[in-house]
């Protein structure tokens, strides 16, 4: 073949794919998410479906794939066909899970594209009110006098993280104390079972603001808007902590550019629409678009920061 010829095929190539990226999309989308209907996730996915049904001009249909902490919606979306009708709206799992368990179906970041990230979650450091600290600060100089036990809904979760992280960069030794589900730690912090947790924002306000439990700071980079009033674990005396349980959308990784453009677009905008953030912020959650290159390499410096925290804390999967 000539070069003549060569760069006729080429631009060939790239006209068709400029004009199906100009189409897109020519079909429903499948919106596959990872968790049973009911939970953040999914009322996430269904709320944010219904204004890309609009925007996109095709219906968005949410499929519910439980299972595995996300691992069979994942896989689905990795084997899907790359043009853009199959999305997947991912957890903070997809670089957990590769670290705690190495046989996956298949690679987070060979396999999967990231679009946009979506929200960030609002964790909040609480301690039963029995715990004399008022400040992250006194609960360093607490723990390190004597023993604390902190709750979480299970092993390798996003609270459990969080207190190994907390561990490791305030030179700390709180004791994990697993539960079969966030309720239950909950249930024992209010009974002064256990000193602390790494709650969500929606599970504690109620029992911060009855005073049944006291909160110390939130877990994200920056200051939450739904209480800005408290500092965050890095301003409060952890610097550098930061352990979000946050989630985002995926394509097949041989997506088009375009198509994926397209889908990024629709999101951020949909996520900035006042109803949306009124929406996400009365669940403990702050929209939080981006641009693909910034949400892959946000990606790429969690999975460094948890492989970390679980070689240093010695989890395993159960």
């Amino acid at each position: 073949m000539n070069i003549t010829r060569i760069l006729f095929v080429s631009a060939a190539c790239i006209a068709a794919a400029a004009a199906g990226a100009a189409e897109f999309p020519t079909k429903p989308i499948r919106l596959v998410i990872g968790f049973a209907p009911g939970g953040g996730t999914d009322t996430t996915a269904r709320a944010l479906s219904t204004k890309l049904t609009g925007s996109l001009g095709q219906q968005v249909i949410v499929d519910n794939r439980p299972g595995h902490s996300g691992t069979i919606a994942a896989d689905i979306v990795s084997k899907a066909t790359a043009d853009g009708h199959t999305v997947l709206l991912g957890t903070i799992a997809l670089v957990v899970n590769p670290i705690l368990t190495k046989k996956m179906p298949f690679d987070t970041f060979k396999d999967l594209l990231p679009v946009t990230q979506a929200v960030d979650s609002t964790n909040i450091l609480i301690v039963h009110p029995s715990v004399p600290a008022k400040s992250v600060k006194e609960l360093i100089a607490l723990a390190k006098a004597k023993p604390l036990n902190g709750g979480s809904s299970g092993i390798g979760g996003t609270g459990h993280l969080a207190i190994e992280l907390f561990n490791l960069q305030a030179g700390v030794k709180i004791t994990h104390v697993p539960y079969k589900g966030g309720g239950p730690a909950m249930i024992d912090l209010l009974g002064g079972n256990i000193q602390l947790i790494f709650a969500t924002a929606a599970s504690s306000i109620t029992h911060i603001k009855a005073g049944k439990a006291r909160a110390l700071a939130v877990t994200t980079a920056k200051r939450s808007t739904l209480v800005p009033e408290l500092p965050t674990v890095s301003e409060a005396g952890v610097k550098g902590f930061e352990a979000n349980n946050w989630n985002g959308f995926f394509v097949p990784a041989k997506t088009p550019r375009p198509v994926v453009n397209r889908l990024n677009k629709e999101l951020g905008t949909a996520l900035l629409l006042p109803d949306i953030k009124d929406f996400l912020f009365k669940q403990g959650l702050d929209a939080a678009p981006g641009t693909p290159e910034q949400f892959a390499k946000y990606m790429r410096s969690e999975y460094a920061k948890w492989t970390k925290v679980i070689q240093a804390a010695g989890i395993k999967a159960q």
